[in-house]
């Protein structure tokens, strides 16, 4: 086939996260010409997109557009764009992208549905705010948007902690309750869940939060990305748990209508049982990342993995 890999307009001096998207385009488009298919690589950029498609003439959209000018907020104007020209594309919709973006709102919509998910709060009124540990997070924003060492405090200091991400970061915060427990982040392929990695966090340094934070995804010389180890088995060693999570992410699938590729983030506390963090409809899918050592350990090599996406779309 011809395939168009879309990516995000990444400029020259843009932070890893987003320069992470390069990475993961050109091994895309390497995995792709490997299979035989004649592939382009192009960013997106609103104005151009038609004349671009005009261009190119591809049979389907390879989708790595996970910002639009920085802002992960916007990432679903590619696939909105691309299903109103009748253009086929991998990945999820974009009713589905925009919905598990909005990390309140798809909270609700798991506790409406009967998932767990950890309690939140929401400006102005921060209605449920009590006196324990939250984690102020970027309720459109992905990458771990500040998510540093000063993200979890007591409920007092959440709106300062809010403020001050707001005037650093800009966008929308809310605070979501802190859960210690285990963390796992569960790769989903075409409603297949991969096989379960589990976040360990090992030699942690003492009064750091055991959170996947910024420094643990981008920071290469930091405590995070050293402390920070993927380990799979939890089906062999503890079927029930694995079970758990299995179920939960397969309810979200239907839920939120996703297709083609996600990942789902859970902490799991004493009780057993998988809370909901996060939905991620378009994670990284580069080489090293998580994504990729979960296929892999399930025995797909990543070349067949990003052919399994471009079948899987709709």
């Amino acid at each position: 086939m011809k395939i168009l890999v879309l990516h995000s307009d990444i400029a020259a001096d843009a932070p890893p996260e987003e320069l992470d998207t390069l990475i993961a385009s050109n091994a895309v488009a390497e995995a792709l010409a490997s299979r035989g298919h004649a592939v382009e690589q192009a960013p997106f950029r609103q104005e151009m997109l038609t004349d671009l498609l005009a261009c190119t003439t591809p049979d389907i959209v390879f989708n790595l557009v996970e910002g639009v000018e920085g802002q992960g907020r916007l990432a679903p104007l590619a696939p909105q764009i691309l299903a109103d020209l009748g253009v086929r594309f991998t990945g999820v919709s974009a009713r589905a992208m925009a919905v598990t973006n909005d990390k309140p709102l798809t909270k609700a919509m798991l506790r409406e549905a009967g998932l767990a998910t950890p309690g939140w709060a929401v400006p102005p009124d921060w209605a449920g705010l009590d006196g324990g540990q939250w984690i102020v997070k970027s309720a459109l924003e992905d990458a771990s948007l500040g998510l540093d060492d000063g993200c979890v405090v007591d409920g007092p200091n959440v709106l300062p902690r809010a403020t001050q991400c707001a005037a650093r970061f800009g966008g929308a915060w809310f605070a979501e309750r802190y859960v210690e427990g285990r963390e796992f982040n569960i790769s989903v392929l075409d409603g297949d869940v991969l096989p379960i990695a589990e976040m360990r966090f090992e030699h942690w340094p003492s009064g750091k939060p055991r959170i996947v934070g910024y420094d643990a995804k981008w920071e290469e010389d930091s405590s995070g990305w050293r402390g920070t180890v993927r380990a799979f088995g939890v089906e062999r060693d503890e079927p029930e748990l694995a079970a758990k999570l299995k179920s939960a992410c397969e309810r979200v699938w239907t839920l939120f209508a996703l297709s083609g590729f996600a990942r789902v983030d859970f902490r799991v506390a004493e009780d057993g049982v998988p809370l909901i963090l996060e939905i991620n409809t378009n994670p990284c899918i580069s080489p090293d990342a998580g994504f990729a050592a979960a296929a892999q350990e399930a025995g797909m090599n990543y070349a067949s993995l990003i052919e399994t996406i471009v079948r899987a779309a709709p």
